[in-house]
């Protein structure tokens, strides 16, 4: 009788009935009743497992967790049909795969060895799988290939197939492994199933061999398995042992603590103290630690059955009379019958794992897609390997470094660009030098009691479009400034004074304007540097080791020193010109200024010198209209009707202050007048020439030669070029490593998105 093949238990749609070998129905996805395409999706993400991609992809997996001496390892046998290796202590130091499909070809077993990590433990990020020796045709020798397998997968550094024929029983060189055997079954009486056999959960450390690392790795093992989503949790838990010392299931409860993926499986209910059965049923009616796909019950053989070597088929008629005949067992209700013998065990898992890969299959897809989009950019992303042209590489990463560091030096419309960014140091420069201009105060030294603010002249303000400031400098009244001029004369005649008195008022403001015009190339040298120093990581920083991009911010920081220097010595020569002597041809615009602050000058001055004569004229003007409606005519009036009597007419009311005695001062009035019409000339050149300077000598200079200056630094032509170049373009083992497991992943990745287009899912 098939071992799988047990008489029906009951009618209940859960359960399949079995009569002999010859039944045309099978267990599970074997049953031909059931849709083909669904036993064809197992095979499939039986092959996405070949492909490792279940590292970056949820695969859907039954694993079977337990604690050691849970029975786990029987419960294996018992699906599968073979016979485990079993020795002292742990028996399953690997996790051992189980893929198990229905053929009508005579039963045989493959075994592969699959290798995640290398022989130092470190990720080989794509898988390698190795055959394990020649394909077995007899179930009897399944047993003696996975203990060889197994001790192959603990000796990472020794070739596996050197334990295909070693009987050497050394120590092994690690107690667990990651790497893992891969068993493919197939027959006429095997069931269409896929599993794991995972390490059983270690109480203690006991053995010689064994280490507190141990307990922490088999964990941490069955962990990486169980944690994931589309993991199907078989949970075996032996009845011999108090159910709430067995770790496993507190495991189970913190990755699936609603139970929705998790499958009970109690094992040993023969060695149930007499008495206690009755404390397991409530798992069995779901009464208690209530699972979404229930609890089940199976009966392996004994230790001392299988030392009398007791057959497959054999066990599985001992097992079901075991529940036909014994209390309380065989007297549950038949709704619960569907939960005891391992033939319903293995229905119901072929059945959750086959609806699990139909729901999971369209999701894979996706997650495939998406994580292989990814995975390119990622590659984009990090720079290109090494070519096999360094040299040119190298070239013409500096020919677009340059060229974009012209584009930005030319100007880009973005309020974040580097002359965006000089403009408002220019301004302030402007201003600065702007409110060095001398403070001329057209009356004497005032006294206490006449401290008015003094105000610039209207038309300063319209001209330059704000109000005038200073630089703090004391007011320059004007018998200071006659002061000086007396002092200065030598051989001229009376009411003659010498130039050199407007050439030391101008000597003054001049004297001022060079330190602010070397700040001004700080500032733009330092903006300048931090656009630069921005720039050069966006082009360089993913080349090599970081070298080129060291080298080439040395040389063109060293680079912008020196066109820095050239723009201060540039900035010196122009006011070194500007204190040679006052020099402009601009003739018309200084007369013109001369004219209105002369003018203004001598307003201010009478205003303040003849109050009532300014204010006598300034109100004639607004009332002179009504002299010629019968009012009485106002002093002004009478004045110029006076002076029209006698031929003078046409004067205007403000020639009248010609009529007061000359002002001692007018000699004071004319130097002020030239004076301050030579600032507005000379400080607008000036204002203008020094940021063209600097842009000429420092912003524009530093994109004109940087091609060849930096050839040259680099040493790019000379004899050494080539191996400079490849010194440069040598990669970091840690981008190198990266762009490997990124490459292998993508080869994963898109194996199995050929799988998936293969069978057109």
């Amino acid at each position: 009788m098939s071992a799988l093949a047990t008489p029906p238990n009951d009618s209940d749609s859960f359960s399949t009935s079995y009569s002999d070998p010859l039944s045309e129905h099978g267990v599970g996805l074997a049953d031909p009743l059931l849709s083909q395409g669904r036993r064809r999706m197992l095979d499939l993400v039986n092959r996405l497992h070949n492909t490792g991609v279940q590292i970056d992809i949820d695969l859907p997996q039954i694993a079977v967790i337990g604690s050691q001496s849970a029975g786990k390892s029987s419960l294996i046998e018992s699906i599968s049909g073979i016979t485990l290796p079993r020795a002292a202590g742990t028996c399953t130091r690997c996790p051992t795969e189980c893929r198990l499909s229905r053929a009508d070809t005579p039963w045989q077993c493959v075994v592969e060895l699959h290798f995640l990590t290398d022989k130092n433990g470190q990720n080989l990020g794509q898988q390698r799988n190795e055959l394990f020796g020649d394909t077995i045709f007899e179930k009897s020798e399944v047993e003696e290939r996975i203990r060889r397998a197994q001790r192959a997968i603990l000796n990472p550094s020794k070739a596996a197939w050197n334990f295909l024929g070693d009987d050497d029983d050394e120590p092994t060189e690690v107690s667990f492994s990651t790497n893992f055997i891969s068993l493919q079954i197939s027959g006429p009486e095997v069931a269409d199933l896929s599993f794991v056999d995972l390490p059983g959960l270690i109480a203690s450390v006991s053995s010689k061999s064994g280490s507190e690392r141990d307990i922490a790795m088999v964990e941490s093992l069955v962990t990486a398995y169980i944690s994931k989503p589309s993991c199907v949790i078989l949970l075996t838990v032996a009845c011999e042992t108090d159910f709430e010392n067995q770790g496993a299931h507190h495991l189970t409860k913190k990755y699936d603590p609603e139970g929705k993926r998790t499958i009970g499986v109690l094992t040993k209910p023969d060695r149930i103290p007499r008495g206690e059965e009755e404390n397991w049923l409530p798992l069995i009616r779901n009464e208690q630690e209530t699972l979404e796909n229930n609890w089940y019950c199976v009966k392996q053989p004994s230790s001392q059955d299988l030392r009398q070597g007791i057959t497959w088929e054999e066990a599985r008629a001992r097992e079901n009379d075991f529940f036909a005949t014994t209390t309380p067992w065989c007297e549950l209700d038949p709704m619960y019958q569907k939960y005891l013998r391992t033939s319903n065990l293995v229905e119901r898992l072929s059945l959750i794992l086959s609806d699990l890969i139909s729901k999971r299959l369209p999701e894979i897809q996706l997650e495939l897609e998406d994580t292989i989009q990814k995975t390119r950019l990622t590659l984009q992303q990090l720079p290109k390997p090494p070519s096999n042209d360094p040299v040119g590489e190298v070239a013409g990463l500096l020919h677009v470094f340059v060229g974009e560091l012209s584009k930005m030096i030319e100007g880009i419309p973005r309020s974040d660009g580097l002359l965006q960014s000089i403009r408002p140091a220019q301004e302030r420069f402007r201003r600065e030098i702007r409110n060095t201009a001398p403070d001329f105060r057209p009356f004497e030294e005032p006294l206490e009691d006449f401290l008015t603010p003094f105000e610039e002249p209207a038309f300063l303000s319209n001209e330059d479009g704000e109000e005038p400031s200073r630089d703090g400098s004391a007011p320059i009244y004007i018998n200071q400034v006659l002061d000086r001029a007396l002092a200065a004369r030598t051989r001229e005649l009376p009411g003659h004074y010498p130039f050199v008195v407007q050439k030391s008022y101008i000597d003054e403001f001049i004297a001022k304007w060079e330190a602010s015009a070397q700040m001004l190339c700080r500032l733009v040298h330092n903006t300048l540097s931090q656009h630069v120093r921005a720039l050069i990581p966006q082009h360089l920083a993913l080349f090599g080791q970081g070298g080129l991009e060291q080298r080439v911010t040395i040389i063109v920081q060293d680079y912008m020193k020196q066109r820095a220097e050239a723009a201060r010595a540039l900035i010196s020569k122009q006011n070194l010109l500007e204190k040679d002597g006052p020099l402009t041809l601009n003739e018309h615009y200084l007369a013109d200024y001369k004219a209105k602050f002369l003018s203004y000058y001598k307003g201010v001055r009478e205003k303040a010198q003849n109050p009532d004569l300014a204010e006598a004229i300034e109100e004639y003007r607004p009332n002179q209209e009504l002299v010629y409606h019968g009012v009485e005519p106002s002093g002004i009036a009478q004045v110029l009707s006076g002076l029209a009597a006698i031929g003078l007419s046409g004067v205007d009311p403000a020639d009248l202050v010609k009529l007061l005695p000359p002002d001692r001062m007018d000699p004071a009035l004319t130097i002020m007048s030239d004076v301050r019409a030579y600032f507005q000339v000379a400080y607008k050149r000036f204002a203008d020439n020094v940021p063209m300077a600097i842009d000429h000598e420092l912003v524009r200079g530093v994109g004109c030669d940087l091609l060849t200056t930096l050839y040259d630094g680099l040493g790019i032509n000379g004899p050494d070029g080539l191996r400079i170049c490849r010194e440069l373009a040598q990669e970091s083992p840690s981008v190198a490593g990266k762009r490997e497991e990124l490459l292998k992943r993508l080869e994963r990745l898109e194996t199995a998105s050929r799988e998936l287009v293969r069978v057109g899912v």
